[in-house]
């Protein structure tokens, strides 16, 4: 039988608004990248190492070059929630998934970030803020070009389960983990290892694109901060193998954390 063309009319009509309103909700929700800053608060950070790195990252982003990076995307929208982390279940998000598109966005983000206190807290598990990271990425109601957790911390993995093990699940769901190794003090005991760039390069971070940027003086941090965080904007995906042989030296015992913190408390 044949539909009367009044009906027709309506049923197209009410049909083009449904996909008109899916469309702009799907554009509401695009962004050229949704990032997970997880950040190190485990007691081997002392309250000036804490002050100078939350400050970085507020520093970064009022600055111009992060607005540009933002501006000059595809889409011109980023995705970013700021989380601090420590044991394998303690993790707080800070500041929230938050769309950022502008210079006035970007600050309204860095105010919220300044004016929130500062954790402390006790053991460190990356794996339980990569774990925590992709949770959030699971739950950010986002539909990005790209999807990264990005790791600051000054020490290796001691309790919860092998970070490589979190790490490779992440890249296995598409996510990039860049690091930021912090290493501004010398290594001096228990939770502090030589060479922790190195650490992170071998067992931390992966995926497409994935790098680090090591922090050695207390200068530097808000640079490099910056510097990072308009990588990780501004980069397209690029395929690259997910491991690679680093030449020159031997690759870093993935368990060293574990292996140490067994030493100090199981002799």
């Amino acid at each position: 039988m044949a539909i009367p063309p009044l009906l027709a009319l309506i049923v197209a009509v009410g049909l083009s608004s449904v996909l008109a309103s899916a469309s702009e909700v799907r554009a509401e929700t695009e962004v050229d990248v949704a990032l997970v800053l997880a950040v190190d608060v485990s007691r081997s950070m002392d309250n000036d190492e804490q002050r100078l790195q939350r400050d970085g990252f507020v520093e970064a982003f009022r600055s111009m070059a992060v607005h540009d990076a933002i501006r000059k995307g595809a889409i011109g929208r980023i995705g970013v929630v700021y989380m601090e982390w420590s044991g394998p279940t303690q993790q707080t998000v800070v500041v929230p998934w938050t769309l950022l598109s502008g210079p006035e966005d970007s600050a309204a983000f860095a105010d919220r970030l300044a004016q929130a206190p500062i954790g402390r807290i006790y053991s460190t598990s990356i794996s339980g803020a990569i774990d925590f990271g992709l949770k959030l990425h699971s739950e950010s109601g986002l539909d990005p070009v790209r999807r990264v957790i990005d790791v600051s911390g000054d020490g290796p993995n001691n309790v919860g389960r092998v970070v490589t093990a979190a790490r490779d699940e992440a890249i296995a769901q598409g996510i990039t983990i860049n690091g930021l190794p912090f290493m501004v003090k010398r290594p001096t005991g228990f939770g502090d290892i030589e060479n922790l760039d190195h650490y992170y390069e071998d067992c931390v971070i992966g995926g497409p694109g994935a790098f680090i940027v090591p922090v050695r003086e207390a200068r530097d941090f808000s640079d490099a901060v910056r510097t990072k965080l308009v990588r990780e904007i501004a980069a397209a995906p690029v395929s690259e193998p997910l491991t690679r042989l680093i030449q020159g030296r031997e690759r870093s015992n993935c368990m060293i954390g574990e292996i140490n913190r067994r030493q100090r408390y199981e002799p």
